[in-house]
C-alpha cells in the first residue's frame, strides 16, 4: 500500500484540531476527515468516525496495525508541518 496523496485543511480556530485531512491510497482509493490533533503539545492523527446509538464515536476507517497507522501518521503530520512552513514563510 502507498499512499499517493495527502490533502490538508488547516483550522485557524482555537482548539485542539489543526487540520482536516484526506488521503489518497495507491492512487485509486480516498479516505476523508482525518483530523490532525494537538494534546499537551504532540499531534497525532484521528481517523473519520461516525457517533453511533449510545453516544459514542466508532471508526469508520482504520489501520488494523500500528506500520500501517504510523506510516499515514508520519506523511499527514509530515504535510502539515509543511503547511505550516509555508504558511509562516507567506506571513513575513
Amino acid at each position: 500500500m502507498e499512499i499517493t496523496e495527502v490533502r490538508l485543511r488547516l483550522v485557524r480556530d482555537p482548539g485542539k484540531l489543526r487540520a482536516a485531512a484526506s488521503i489518497t491510497i495507491d492512487g485509486c482509493f480516498v479516505v476523508h476527515d482525518l483530523r490532525v490533533v494537538e494534546n499537551e503539545g504532540n499531534l497525532f492523527i484521528a481517523m473519520p468516525n461516525k457517533r453511533i446509538g449510545t453516544g459514542e464515536f466508532r471508526d469508520v476507517a482504520h489501520p488494523i496495525n500500528n506500520e500501517t497507522r504510523d506510516y499515514i501518521a508520519k506523511l499527514v503530520i509530515d504535510k502539515y508541518n509543511e503547511e505550516i512552513r509555508a504558511s509562516s514563510a507567506n506571513q513575513d
